[in-house]
């Protein structure tokens, strides 16, 4: 089960996993771009438009689903980025309802449906690890969803509850950029990178997969950022 599956890190997850021989069911509040990511996938997959931060519909979806195997939340609108000072705290708040209370709800409902062997991973950024000016916001919510796993780590015991890290990928995230900053910033980073490029999709999903394949961790951050956090 991936929540946010319809779109970056999310679908190459689910597109990994499909080339793996699972069974697939991913969520996010597009219709379309769910159905456009279920054309990318094998026949039998299944597609939900899920708005993440109503709990209700959550726990239904989640009641009609049955047992499964891992749960993915990959789901995450564009950055909020700017000064304490011009930040509104209203947008601030609501910026939590998916990113973190979108994850946690999804932890309660989706949990009880994980057979013996499962797990969940969550998603976070370098943000909480190495934050810049502006980024307030989005290191607040990295930060909380790492407490969030070790913590579920203990409480889920046996299921194994994890995190992904990622660096600078090239996903939709970054679509409230104008075009020519975003190649910019694009350019720049893969300067800087220890490995000489911005990430892709499809390497940030090889996580996602070591994590649900291993069976002794849980309670772990793997990060995937190209040596970001060196540099």
């Amino acid at each position: 089960m991936v929540l946010g599956g319809s779109s970056g890190i999310g679908l190459a997850v689910a597109q990994a996993a499909a080339e793996k021989g699972a069974s697939l069911v991913v969520a996010s509040s597009n219709r379309n771009k769910v159905d456009e990511a279920l054309a990318t996938l094998p026949t039998g997959a299944e597609g939900h438009a899920l708005d993440l931060t109503q709990a209700e519909a959550v726990e239904a979806l989640f009641k009609d689903l049955g047992p499964f195997d891992h749960l993915v939340f990959t789901a995450g609108e564009t950055l909020e980025l700017g000064s304490l000072a011009s930040t509104d705290l209203e947008t601030a708040k609501r910026f939590f309802e998916l990113r973190y209370w979108g994850a946690f709800t999804a932890a309660k409902c989706g949990s009880g449906n994980i057979r013996p062997g499962g797990s969940i991973v969550f998603t976070s950024g370098t943000a909480g690890r190495r934050p810049r000016a502006g980024w307030s916001l989005g290191a607040s919510i990295c930060s909380a969803m790492e407490g969030l796993t070790r913590a579920l780590a203990v409480e889920l015991a046996p299921i194994r509850v994890n995190i992904v890290v990622p660096g600078l990928v090239r996903t939709p995230l970054w679509a409230g950029m104008a075009e020519a900053d975003r190649d910019t910033l694009y350019r720049n980073a893969a300067k800087a990178l220890p490995v000489g490029h911005v990430g892709e999709a499809s390497e940030i999903a090889d996580a996602y997969l070591y994590l649900m394949g291993q069976s002794y961790g849980t309670g772990q951050v793997i990060v995937v950022d190209g040596g970001g956090s060196l540099v």
